[in-house]
């Protein structure tokens, strides 16, 4: 039992639980592999499981059309995938596309909404898990309309370092100009700037973070910002 207990820890909503409420979760949960690429809901399917990562990463993806796609959420061992079945809507919002493989904790939905009325400390924490989500929300919409892209660039960086717990990153400018809705070139304008000041380094669709304070400093002020928010209402 200390092994799930450590394992359930590894997940940040799930860690410290009470034993009674730990015990019924993990009973009715399985651990699965997530796989980079991998599709886990396309917007309006039926949301039949909630993903708890362990040390994986899922990126939510709001779709406009075939060749407008944004990254507006980022779900790793800080939180979940699901939180629209806490409110009793079984539809899923947006595309929800694993960015970093691993492990995560997953639940059918059923059985989530038979343990919450009995897990009051739990449930508590995923109500102000989305509260957090929210507010990251309205904070990313503002961030992507008044921010440099060097400082949204490096602002996603750290998310992303911080989800994969590595400072090298297998990212192509692509994938990174999909992820912020903007032009591949304003990307490779963004990471040169970034490698020219020695706070990451690129080389063929891996990005490693050199400086990680210094990219603190270069990202815009949301990234300090949705850090504390979660630090303050969950942590």
């Amino acid at each position: 039992m200390t092994s799930i207990f450590h394992a359930a820890d590894a997940n940040h909503l799930l860690a410290n639980l009470p034993v009674a409420e730990r015990d019924a979760f993990m009973a009715t949960c399985e651990t699965v592999p997530l796989t980079f690429g991998e599709t886990l809901f396309q917007p309006t399917e039926t949301v039949t499981h909630a993903y708890f990562p362990i040390d994986s990463f899922i990126s939510q993806i709001a779709i406009l059309n075939a060749d407008n796609r944004l990254e507006v959420a980022m779900a790793g061992r800080e939180g979940m995938l699901g939180i629209s079945l806490i409110l009793g809507v079984e539809e899923a919002p947006m595309l929800a596309l694993v960015q970093g493989a691993g492990s995560a904790f997953r639940i059918k939905a059923a059985n989530l909404r038979r343990l919450l009325p009995d897990s009051p400390v739990l449930h508590q924490r995923l109500k102000r898990y989305i509260y957090v989500v929210m507010s990251q929300l309205a904070s990313s919409v503002a961030c992507n309309h008044f921010h440099r892209i060097e400082e949204r660039l490096a602002r996603w960086l750290l998310m992303t370092q911080d989800r994969a717990n590595s400072d090298s990153l297998q990212l192509t400018h692509e994938f990174l100009a999909m992820m912020l809705g903007v032009r591949r070139s304003g990307i490779t304008l963004a990471a040169i700037a970034l490698q020219t000041r020695g706070l990451i380094r690129y080389h063929r669709g891996e990005i490693t973070v050199v400086d990680r304070p210094g990219l603190i400093e270069a990202a815009c002020g949301c990234y300090a910002e949705d850090c504390a928010l979660y630090n303050r209402i969950l942590l």
